[in-house]
């Protein structure tokens, strides 16, 4: 079976090297970059199946890599930030990063987050993958599409996933701890931001009225034009 390809784009060579070696280790084939415009250049030349990806990047920074490789082809990102601020966050989700993990970080943690979001990017249709219907909304796990009121909106594998998850069970409410299982495939106590980050992404591209926040438990998906 051909190796899984990750792209490794960080900076500081100790923990570029160290990624780079755990993952090896792990059995993927993987080449690293230390500025940005080298790490677009390396997603150009590899085609990574993954994109490990620092926030702070000499040249242009990671927010702007992660444009520009998403422009060329969606594939998965886990950004690195030394930085926890919500808006660091939700700029890196909204540019179509899909995870991230702060540093410092445990390499076993990392590896678990590149396993995840490499079984959501890869998983393949099955018989039981037809379309969700919720009002206006329309998921297709299929096609990976998802259209509300006829205009098709762009979600990462992350955000498609979440999505999928409320729309199958619509209006009970999830807990952020069940939809980081459940999705993400880990719980980590800083986990449930990286929930929140998502659905208010998933907002900004779908418009208001689509998942209702209930606070101090988590999120239900109820579109205002659902019956």
């Amino acid at each position: 079976m051909e190796k899984r390809r990750i792209a490794v784009i960080e900076d500081e060579a100790t923990i570029a090297d160290s990624v780079a070696a755990r993952l090896r280790a792990e059995g993927f084939e993987v080449e690293t970059a230390g500025d940005g415009l080298a790490g677009v250049e390396l997603c150009r030349r590899f085609r990574p199946d993954l994109v490990v990806l620092d926030l702070m990047l000499p040249g242009i920074d990671g927010l702007e890599v992660c444009r520009r490789i998403q422009r060329d082809r969606e594939l998965p990102v886990l950004m690195l930030t030394a930085r926890d601020s919500e808006t660091d966050l939700e700029v890196g989700l909204a540019v179509g990063a899909d995870d991230y993990v702060t540093k410092p970080f445990s390499s076993r943690e990392l590896v678990a987050r590149v396993r995840a979001l490499l079984r959501r990017a890869g998983r393949a249709p099955t018989a039981e993958d037809v379309p969700v219907r919720v009002g206006g909304l329309v998921v297709d796990p299929s096609t990976r599409r998802v259209t509300r009121d006829g205009h098709e909106a762009h979600l990462t594998p992350t955000e498609f996933e979440l999505l999928h998850r409320l729309a199958q069970s619509p209006h009970v409410v999830f807990a952020r701890a069940r939809l980081l299982e459940q999705v993400w495939g880990h719980r980590v106590a800083a986990g449930e931001r990286t929930v929140d980050s998502h659905v208010r992404s998933i907002r900004r591209k779908l418009g208001p009225g689509v998942i209702r926040t209930v606070h101090g438990v988590g999120y239900a998906l109820d579109t205002e034009d659902a019956a």
